[in-house]
């Protein structure tokens, strides 16, 4: 708990939203050590154990270490049904544990050939996972919705299969696309026909994309680009311009999803927490900033403590805490019921 501006605020017991949270990324050590210790038990794994692969304290992993870790390790671990929703269960109690009352969780669809499961065979594990977390809370407080990620290493035919499942879904907790993956990885063009039809041809879908997360995936013409699939939201907006900034100003109530912890133990930014842009961006009354955790198994920062570095950072008392949750209601992807829900739970500034 901290002091800021006068009461204590207990920043757990806050009531958040997280709307940029990756599903492989959010599973703690612990959870995966315990997955690992099931499957060796029984001959199903060969891998080392993660609390060796990934030592408990260790967050610094960048952008050339981060996502071989998902590649070589993370995937190659939860690979079958059952992994899938111990694990997803387990992300689902940490946040709610931390005070999240709405989450909006992201992952790319991946078959696993290995357990006979389909990508549809996924998502629906998830969302089975997700109802059972709610049907087993007498009253739960965390209410949970998917958002399916194309990611930059998929083709074009991948990448449609991910807004046909995004469709296929839609009535049972899907509410949004996303683009995500290495940022080095270029050639994202040929996805704009995917995003247009989706802005196009599934009402209520919302869209968000990982935007100028590193320099490579951050010049004007891939960015101005990004912009005309007209998203909803956007993630981490590091390397931005001048103009694009103006761009993203005029645009009008852009959500902006900021990962501190992220940013600054994946070296993103230059400097420490007090360099972080979301000094720059939470009064811009033209967009929406979104405090959020990105990947809270990697980097050890629960939101709970995203908004106690804020509040120890850039100076933000009380009532600006409350307005910065609040005002992040309006761009969630979950609809007016949940806004209504939201509202009236959200703590008042």
């Amino acid at each position: 708990m901290t002091s800021i501006g006068g009461p204590v605020v207990d920043f757990r017991a806050l009531p958040k939203i997280e709307l940029h949270a990756h599903l492989s990324g959010s599973i703690s050590r612990q959870c995966l050590h315990d997955v690992w210790l099931k499957k060796k038990e029984v001959g199903e794994t060969d891998l080392q154990d993660p609390l060796i692969e990934m030592p408990l304290g260790k967050h610094d992993y960048d952008l050339n270490t981060f996502f071989p870790l998902f590649s070589k390790y993370i995937y190659n671990l939860v690979n079958d049904a059952w992994s899938l929703t111990f694990t997803t269960l387990s992300v689902l109690r940490d946040f709610a544990d931390d005070g999240v009352v709405y989450l909006e969780l992201r992952t790319t669809p991946r078959a696993m050939p290995h357990a006979g499961l389909t990508k549809a065979q996924y998502v629906q594990t998830i969302l089975d996972a997700i109802a059972t977390f709610e049907a087993e809370t007498p009253t739960p407080s965390l209410r949970t919705r998917l958002i399916l990620s194309i990611d930059r290493r998929n083709t074009l035919p991948e990448a449609r299969e991910v807004l046909a499942l995004a469709r296929q879904f839609q009535p049972h907790g899907v509410v949004g696309l996303d683009l995500c993956g290495d940022p080095a990885r270029g050639g994202i063009e040929v996805f704009a026909p995917v995003f247009e039809e989706a802005r196009r041809d599934v009402p209520d879908l919302g869209i968000t994309l990982h935007f100028a997360e590193a320099a490579a995936s951050g010049t004007e013409e891939e960015l101005t680009m990004l912009l005309g699939w007209r998203p909803d939201r956007i993630g981490h907006v590091i390397h931005v311009s001048e103009a694009v900034r103006a761009a993203i100003i005029a645009r009008g109530d852009m959500g902006l999803e900021l990962c501190l912890s992220c940013n600054v133990h994946a070296g993103m930014i230059c400097g420490g927490f007090e360099s972080h842009h979301f000094g720059e961006w939470w009064q811009v009354k033209e967009t929406v900033v979104v405090l959020s955790t990105d990947d809270v198994g990697i980097f050890g920062s629960p939101l709970s403590n995203e908004y106690a570095l804020v509040a120890e950072h850039f100076g933000l008392v009380r009532a600006d805490i409350c307005a910065l949750v609040r005002r992040g209601v309006d761009v969630i992807f979950g609809g007016d019921k949940e806004k209504q829900r939201l509202r009236g739970i959200l703590w008042s500034e």
